[in-house]
C-alpha cells in the first residue's frame, strides 16, 4: 500500500469528512449548504473540504461569489476507495438525517425559484383591479373543499376558522385566550355559523376526542408551543383514518425581537425540523416546501408541511 493511499485512508477516517463525501456524491453543494445540512460552522467545514481536495476526493467550481464542491470520479484514489466509502457510510447513524436534510434543501431551491418566477410573471399583488383580492381567491378555493371535520389549533380570533366554516362539516377552533375565544364565539353567532365551535384550551393538549378530525391545522401557531414536537404528536392523535395535518409557519430566522413583539417561543423551524416532527408523529406522505418569501427585510419565509395518517 502506497504512502498516498495511506494518507487518503486517514482523510476518510474522520466521520465528518465521510459524511461530506456522501453528500457530494451526486450534488454540487456550497459551504453554506453543508453548514445547513450538518449544523456545523463555516471554518470547520472549510477545513474538511480542504483536506478532501488535497486527497483529490472532491473538485470545486467557482460561480460568482460561491464555490461549489462535488465528489471526483476520475482519479485513481476516488475509484479505488468508492466501495470503502459506501461500506463505511453505513456505520454512520447521521447519514440518514443528512440525506433527508439534503433532499429538503434541494426542494427549497426549487421552491425559491418557483416563487421568484411566479412573482416575476404575475402582477396580481402589484396593481389594482376592481374586486380582485386574495380574500376573494381564498373564499373561492375554500368552497372547493369537501365537507371535512377540521381542527384549527391555536386559532386566535379564528379568521381562518370562519373562512373554513363556509364549506366544512364542522370546524373546532381551539385557543387558550379567553378573550379570543369569546370574540370568535360572538362573531360566529352573528354570522349564524352553527358548524363552527370555539373551545377554550391549549393547542398542546387540545380538548378534542382522538380519531375524530379529518384535517388539523397549525396556522402560524406552532412557534408559540412549549414543545412543538409533542404538540404535533397530540394533534396527529386527533386524526381519523386518512386524516391530514398541516403546519404553516415561519422558516427558521434570527429576528430575536419577535419573541417580545409577538410572544414567539421559537424563531421558526427548518424544513428538516418540520419533516421530522410530522414523521415522529407517525404520519406519512410528508411534504415540506417554501410557499412564500417576503420582499421586505428581513425576508421572512413561510413553510408548509403536510402529513397524513395511512389508516
Amino acid at each position: 500500500m502506497s504512502a498516498s493511499t495511506l494518507k487518503t485512508l486517514r482523510v476518510l477516517s474522520d466521520p465528518t469528512r465521510l459524511r461530506i463525501l456522501c453528500l457530494l456524491d451526486s450534488n454540487e453543494l456550497s459551504v453554506a449548504d453543508l453548514q445547513e445540512i450538518l449544523g456545523m460552522g463555516q471554518s470547520r467545514i472549510s477545513t474538511h473540504l480542504s483536506q478532501l481536495r488535497v486527497a483529490e476526493l472532491i473538485s470545486s467550481r467557482r460561480s460568482g461569489r460561491k464555490t461549489f464542491y462535488l465528489r471526483t470520479r476520475n482519479t485513481s484514489a476516488a475509484i479505488a476507495l468508492d466501495q470503502i466509502i459506501k461500506v463505511a457510510a453505513k456505520d454512520l447513524p447521521e447519514i440518514s438525517d443528512d440525506f433527508l436534510a439534503l433532499k429538503l434543501l434541494l426542494k427549497r431551491r426549487r421552491d425559491t425559484a418557483r416563487i421568484y418566477f411566479n412573482q416575476l410573471a404575475g402582477k396580481f399583488s402589484r396593481s389594482y383591479c376592481p374586486g380582485r383580492s386574495w380574500e376573494a381567491i381564498a373564499e373561492m378555493l375554500v368552497n372547493l373543499l369537501p365537507p371535512l371535520r377540521i381542527a384549527d389549533l391555536g386559532a386566535g380570533e379564528g379568521t381562518l376558522s370562519l373562512l373554513l366554516a363556509r364549506s366544512a362539516e364542522k370546524v373546532i377552533a381551539v385557543d387558550n385566550s379567553e378573550k379570543m375565544v369569546e370574540y370568535g364565539r360572538r362573531l360566529s353567532e352573528e354570522l349564524e355559523l352553527k358548524n363552527l365551535e370555539y373551545r377554550l384550551g391549549d393547542m398542546e393538549d387540545p380538548p378534542i376526542d382522538p380519531g375524530t378530525i379529518d384535517l388539523a391545522i397549525f396556522s402560524h401557531a406552532l412557534h408559540h408551543a412549549l414543545n412543538p414536537a409533542e404538540t404535533v404528536a397530540r394533534a396527529a392523535a386527533l386524526l381519523a383514518p386518512k386524516g391530514r395535518l398541516i403546519i404553516l409557519d415561519l422558516a427558521a430566522h434570527q429576528v430575536e425581537e419577535t419573541r417580545e413583539r409577538f410572544s414567539d417561543r421559537w424563531l421558526g423551524f427548518s424544513s428538516l425540523e418540520i419533516h421530522k416532527m410530522l414523521e415522529s408523529a407517525g404520519l406519512a406522505n410528508i411534504e415540506v416546501r417554501t410557499v412564500y418569501r417576503e420582499q421586505e427585510k428581513p425576508h421572512f419565509e413561510t413553510l408548509l408541511g403536510i402529513g397524513s395518517r395511512t389508516n
